[in-house]
């Protein structure tokens, strides 16, 4: 296999791997809203299950985004720059989101903790959202000229398509996240979260359904199908789980319907890298848009030699934090923590922990 294909596949598994992980904290920050009243010690169980493990997960972005800049800078160039935009109000938002974790905290003020909690949900909605546009344009194909030079406008990067593609990442996501607090939470926060991935699975399975099905015929492979139908049925599974109270199968099911739709995706792409609607033959394929084989042959000795060593390192962090979150264990108080009870609006001084 050349190091091309190579590349590209590991790209798309550092893909993977961001969706899969970072997919329950945007879930997590877009449910934030309906875990308990403002403010509530509810809301900070919320928080804290995610709170060791959030900026980690952030690190496969970086990583992925590194990989595409290195091993194919014209796809990275042509990318970033043609889809500035919603690349730039994604980024705006994750900052936001990562400054508030860091200051909710900070002030004993209900007002100033409305407005840090108002941060995490946009900053955890709109990513989703976009990231979904994002990628089902890759997928589709845009506006591209010889020189490769994206000369799609931001309005055209929102069709049909691309925004089905969105409302599926943004509820997958969200059930994603409402089953992961259902795993890492007890108490009221749990009961909630159940509540919300049942009503959560009423856009997502209907969406990710719609969406997998329309890139398979538009755009899949034969060897695509069979990723197709796992993902469609893993989410079914998990939802599934989720009513009958499996919470680990559920977390699984809906862990594999989002690795398997993102390689559907990224299959159904190859091997383009980014297609061109204005001509086929402008397209950015994994050949043209590669560096070189000796560029390529470095990366992959610093791969083999770094990567075990972070998945060692994030796995041993998420065996570290395994334990449930409670009401309890945020406020140090032997109470079942419901809507303004005990701890609710002071003492909310600490930043995201487990």
């Amino acid at each position: 296999m050349e190091l091309p294909v190579i590349w590209f596949i590991a790209i798309s598994v550092l893909w993977i791997g961001y969706f899969v992980l970072e997919g329950f904290d945007f879930g997590v920050g877009t449910l934030l809203p309906f875990m308990g009243k403002r403010n509530s010690v509810d809301r900070r169980v919320a928080i804290n299950s995610i709170g060791p493990v959030w900026d980690a997960n952030e690190v496969w972005l970086l990583t992925a985004g590194g990989a595409m800049f290195a091993a194919f800078p014209a796809w990275y160039a042509s990318l970033f720059s043609g889809f500035y935009v919603p690349l730039f109000a994604i980024l705006i938002a994750l900052i936001l989101r990562g400054v508030a974790f860091e200051y909710r905290g900070k002030r004993d003020s209900d007002t100033w903790r409305t407005w840090w909690d108002r941060a995490i949900f946009f900053g955890s909605a709109a990513p989703a959202l976009l990231w979904g546009v994002a990628f089902a344009n890759i997928v589709q194909g845009v506006a591209m000229d010889s020189d490769h030079i994206v000369t799609a406008s931001t309005l055209d990067l929102l069709n049909p398509y691309a925004l089905l593609g969105g409302l599926t990442t943004l509820s997958l996501f969200t059930l994603h996240g409402a089953i992961f607090l259902t795993l890492k939470t007890d108490g009221p926060v749990r009961v909630r979260a159940r509540r919300a991935a049942l009503v959560t699975a009423c856009a997502a399975v209907p969406s990710g359904a719609g969406f997998l099905l329309w890139t398979q015929a538009a755009h899949g492979h034969p060897w695509t199908l069979p990723l197709v139908v796992i993902a469609a049925a893993a989410l079914v599974g998990g939802v599934v789980a989720a009513w009958r109270g499996r919470e680990g199968w559920s977390f699984a099911f809906t862990a594999l319907t989002i690795l398997t739709a993102v390689a559907a995706l990224f299959g159904a792409l190859f091997p383009n890298v980014l297609p061109s609607t204005t001509d086929p033959a402008f397209s950015l394929t994994v050949e043209n848009a590669s560096s070189a084989d000796y560029t390529l042959t470095v990366m992959t000795w610093v791969a083999v030699v770094f990567l075990p060593l972070v998945l060692l390192y994030q796995g041993w962090s998420y065996w570290v934090f395994r334990r449930r979150v409670t009401g309890a264990s945020v406020t140090g108080e032997s109470v079942t923590a419901t809507d303004g009870g005990p701890g609710d609006g002071t003492g909310d001084r600490s930043t995201p922990v487990a």
